[in-house]
Parts: structure tokens; C-alpha cells; sequence
């Protein structure tokens, strides 16, 4: 006869976890005090308590052992306390089963720890503050050989592979593939907090905390983020006629690569349209010195700006063959000093500011898409001076596991006004000024003046 083992859980949405084991997959985004990691636990022990595989191994991963030590740690002893023969191990953070399946908590900054393991079951905490390449080329591949399990949980935090996988879950559901799942719990259709502490809530957090935090808004962006995501949003849907940048200057921006996971990448923009980039990986400087030549002749811009620091090589190539370029390093010294500590800060500002003034995205492709997370990504502060610092590059490549290299291509568009002056006239229309564009005290008006095109700013 077969031993009953009680768990101490009840849980408060019992029908979660037969959608959960109906699945080999599953997304499952839920606000704040939902009681996702309790729910997480409590499904990663049973599956390992069910194991019938000859030692059985389960993982829960959040983005620091640390964290995953404070808030799953207790939940796990608790809720394993009532099987029999269960050993803790505190050191390694494990509890192992008398049916040989060993459960263990891990932390995403330390990925290595993960390399070369199996798994039957995951479950990836906070998804959003992990690097991609965490579940695409470590725990994919260690749930393969037998067909193991993985549950993603998380608050939305902008555009990232949480939203991408949870977009991907819908997508597959609905089209009938049975591996995946995906759920959403908002604040408003649950009851896991009282209704006075909800309206509490509603009334003093930020509009898009609200969203973010507690209606689960992939498209809300935190207060401290640069670019809103609903900004990007925006561009991505709007349609910019050719007569709309008809006269203007045409610019490209060419990000280099720095280390080997980044991507090279020239930008075209003329006006408010931002064309479709060119994204390149592994190729060297004569290369890529060789690509930007090519849509030099394709497309003869105004102005063609380089990342100065990775970019000499690039640059000094492309002198030789007798192109004017224009190098930009992202350290030096910003063209509005009394605003900005760095020309990168300024350059993203600028940025901020042109999709603000109307400009248009590309919307389709893995590249657009890959364009709106870089975008929505950066965070943003005030040094002692009161200039507006952006997080450093390297800063988001820890934090994300990947570098924003499409959005640096394209805010090098940015990195001074361009004038047009094509052959045969003296007055041309010119591109904007980062600081000219902001605010809504300064509206764009083209004059009618048919003889020389020009367009200004005014206050």
C-alpha cells in the first residue's frame, strides 16, 4: 500500500497547479504578495517526492543564491519536514528524498554551478533579472536528455525574456502545442490582499509601479528607466511617409563590437524614420569597415558616426578608402556639459527626446524586437552636479547578460546636428539638436520658404 505523505500547503489557487502538471512548460507572471514562491516550492517538491527516475534532481534558481536562500530556503525545509528519512543539507542549500531525488536551491549569478547537471524539474525565479543565457545554454539543455520540467515565475519588469517567453507560451498555447502554458494573476482578480491594502496601493504608488508591480504591465516601465517602454511602444507603431522625411539628413550610426556575444551594428536614420539595422556578428574590422562602405555608396549620408572606442580600426579603414567619417567616444566630453557627464548619456537622452518628437521604429523582426528591450533597458540617475548619468554599457551587460549594441547604433544617429546641403543649393534642412527637441514648450515648424527648405526650431 502506498505511504500518504501530508504537506502542510493549501493552496489559494488550487486549479494553478493542475494547469502546471498538465504542462512541461509554464509561464506563470503574478503580482506582488501573490505567493508565487511558495507555490513554486511547493510544486518542485511534489514533482520530486513523485520522481520515479533513479535520482531524481530538482532546482530552484533565483537571481542570487542569497536571495534564493531568504526566500525559499525556509519554505523548503517547511514545507519537506513531513517526508520521512528527508536529509537537509544547509551548506549546499539541499534537501534529499528517501526516493533518491535531491532538491537544491542555486542562484543565477553564479551560472557555472549549473554546468554540466540534469535536471528533471526547474523552477527560474524573477525570470527578468536573469541573463538569457542562463536558460537557453545551461538549463534547456540540461532538461533535454530526460525530458525534464521548467516553470517560470516573475513580476513583470519591462521588455525581456521573461516577457518574450511568456509572449511565446501564449503563442504556442493557442496554437496547440500541449509543452506550454502561460498564466497571469493581476492584483484585481485575485484575492491575496485585502481591498482596502489594493486601493492603499493604487493610491500611492507611481502609475507605472501600479501597472508593473500589480496589474502585471510588461509595458510598464520602472520610474528610473530612460526610455518608457510605452514611448517604444509607440514608435514601433507609427507609419512614417516618405514625405515626411523627404529633405532631411540621412545618418548612420555604426556600433562596434567589443567582446565576442556582442554585435556590430550600422543604423540608417533620416529624419524621424529610423530604417531597419544592419546587425552583424563576428566580423572583424576590415569587415565591417568593408559592409559600412557599402551602404555608404548605397545610401550617401551626411554623416557617418562611430563608436570611437572599438571602433579605430573600422575608422582608420575607412579614412583610407577616402570616406569622411566622424569617431565618437562615448566617455568624452558631452556637447551640452552644464546636462550631461558623458556624450553616451547625452546621445540616449537625445534619443529619448526624438522618440518623444515622433519618431518611428522598425516593428518587425527578431531585430526590432531585440531594438525595444535595448531601448527600454537602461536606467537612468542624477550625479552630485544634477547631470543626468545613464547606466554604463558594461553595467547592462552584467545585468542582462547582453549589450544594448542596436540601441548604441541608433543613438549614435544622435551625436550632433547634421546639416543637408545637397549639390547645387546653400540652405538645407538640418537634423535636430539633442536639447532643442525637449520639453513641450519647443514645437517643430517647417517653413513654407519654398526656395531654400529649411527647417527650424523655435521656442
Amino acid at each position: 500500500m502506498a505511504e500518504v505523505i501530508t504537506i502542510p500547503y493549501r493552496p489559494r489557487h488550487p486549479g494553478v497547479h493542475e494547469e502546471l502538471e498538465a504542462h512541461r512548460f509554464a509561464v506563470l507572471v503574478a503580482h506582488r504578495r501573490f505567493g508565487k514562491t511558495v507555490l513554486a516550492v511547493n510544486h518542485l517538491l511534489k514533482q520530486a517526492i513523485c520522481c520515479r527516475r533513479e535520482r531524481g534532481s530538482f532546482a530552484y534558481v533565483a537571481p542570487f543564491r542569497n536571495q534564493a536562500k531568504s526566500v525559499a530556503w525556509d519554505y523548503l525545509r517547511h514545507y519537506s519536514a513531513p517526508v520521512p528519512g528527508r536529509v537537509v543539507k544547509e551548506g549546499e542549500l539541499s534537501v534529499l528524498l528517501p526516493n533518491g531525488a535531491k532538491l537544491r536551491l542555486f542562484g543565477a549569478d553564479n551560472p557555472d554551478a549549473l554546468r554540466g547537471m540534469y535536471f528533471d524539474g526547474v523552477i527560474l525565479d524573477e525570470v527578468a533579472q536573469m541573463k538569457r543565457e542562463l536558460w537557453e545554454e545551461i538549463i534547456q539543455p540540461a532538461l533535454a536528455d530526460r525530458q525534464g520540467r521548467a516553470l517560470f515565475i516573475g513580476t513583470p519588469k519591462g521588455v525581456n525574456l521573461f516577457s518574450e517567453l511568456y509572449e511565446r507560451a501564449r503563442k504556442l498555447k493557442a496554437e496547440g502545442d500541449g509543452n506550454w502554458t502561460a498564466l497571469m494573476f493581476r492584483v484585481d482578480e485575485t484575492d491575496a490582499l485585502p481591498r482596502e491594502e489594493v486601493e492603499r496601493l493604487r493610491r500611492e504608488l507611481s502609475d507605472s509601479a501600479w501597472r508593473q508591480e500589480m496589474l502585471c504591465d510588461f509595458s510598464a516601465s520602472s520610474d528610473d528607466v530612460l526610455i518608457p517602454i510605452d514611448l517604444v511602444s509607440e514608435a514601433r507603431a507609427r507609419v512614417c511617409r516618405p514625405s515626411d522625411i523627404a529633405g532631411m539628413p540621412v545618418i548612420l550610426g555604426v556600433d562596434v563590437a567589443r567582446f565576442g556575444q556582442d554585435s556590430s551594428v550600422i543604423f540608417r536614420r533620416q529624419g524621424l524614420r529610423a530604417f531597419p539595422p544592419a546587425v552583424f556578428r563576428n566580423l572583424d574590422n576590415m569587415e565591417l569597415a568593408d559592409r559600412v562602405a557599402a551602404q555608404i555608396m548605397e545610401h550617401r549620408p551626411h554623416a557617418v558616426f562611430i563608436d570611437a572606442g572599438q571602433g579605430q580600426g573600422v575608422i582608420d579603414r575607412l579614412r583610407h578608402l577616402g570616406h569622411e567619417v566622424i569617431e565618437v567616444p562615448f566617455g568624452g566630453r558631452a556637447l551640452h556639459e552644464a546636462r550631461f557627464p558623458n556624450r553616451r548619456s547625452e546621445m540616449w537622452y537625445g534619443l529619448r527626446e526624438w522618440l518623444k518628437a515622433g519618431g518611428c521604429l522598425p516593428h518587425g523582426g527578431a531585430d526590432a524586437e531585440r531594438l525595444a528591450s535595448e531601448l527600454s533597458s537602461p536606467v537612468y540617475w542624477y550625479d552630485a552636479a544634477g547631470k543626468i548619468v545613464l547606466e554604463p554599457k558594461d553595467k547592462i551587460r552584467e545585468r542582462l547578460g547582453a549589450s544594448p549594441d542596436i540601441a548604441d547604433a541608433l543613438a549614435l544617429t544622435l551625436a550632433a546636428p547634421v546639416d543637408a546641403a545637397p549639390r547645387g543649393r546653400s540652405l538645407a534642412q538640418s537634423d535636430f539638436d539633442v536639447l532643442a527637441w525637449e520639453g513641450e514648450g519647443y514645437a517643430r515648424r517647417e517653413t513654407a520658404r519654398a526656395d531654400d527648405g529649411v527647417l527650424e526650431l523655435t521656442a
